[in-house]
């Protein structure tokens, strides 16, 4: 078997009742809110999230600056997916990710697109350096991870 490189994390998700429209499949406005939650579990488990209603770190401190998104293959029902994403790039104050939501095995991309978020400085709101540690996490989103790996994260 060949190995493909890819980059990124696959988060598992489950798709339930409650995102699906009334066709059974799920809403388009669904997508956005899969691929924030997947991304916050990720980042909670590197010390980034919000305890006691205050951020843990700097870096949790962003605002959605652009989203972009191409639905390819309806998820029909409920069920597991996967959300998988990966860091187009890093700037000083800017994340620009990539996404797919992609079946549990992987084979069909049922959307795709991009999602740029900007570091905020908490007093101003305007835009600050991500931290030493954020841009140090922010290498195995950027690292290649082989194809097998990623289908058994799923």
């Amino acid at each position: 078997m060949t190995t493909i490189e890819a980059v990124g994390h696959v988060e598992p998700f489950t798709v339930h009742f409650d995102d699906l429209d009334a066709m059974g499949i799920v809403h388009n406005a669904r997508y956005a809110v899969f691929l924030e939650r997947a991304l916050s579990n990720w980042w909670v488990e590197r010390g980034h999230s919000y305890a006691g209603g205050r951020p843990t770190t700097s870096d949790v401190m962003h605002a959605v600056a652009e989203y972009s998104i191409s639905y390819r293959t309806p998820v029909r029902g409920t069920g597991d997916i996967g959300v998988h994403f990966w860091l187009e790039s890093l700037g000083e104050s800017s994340a620009v990710y990539r996404f797919r939501i992609i079946s549990a095995d992987g084979q069909t991309v049922h959307a795709e697109g991009r999602r740029v978020n900007v570091k905020l400085d908490p007093r101003t709101l305007r835009p600050a350096p991500w931290s030493d540690h954020a841009r140090s996490v922010c290498q195995e989103l950027l690292a290649p991870v082989p194809a097998e790996e990623l289908a058994q994260q799923v």
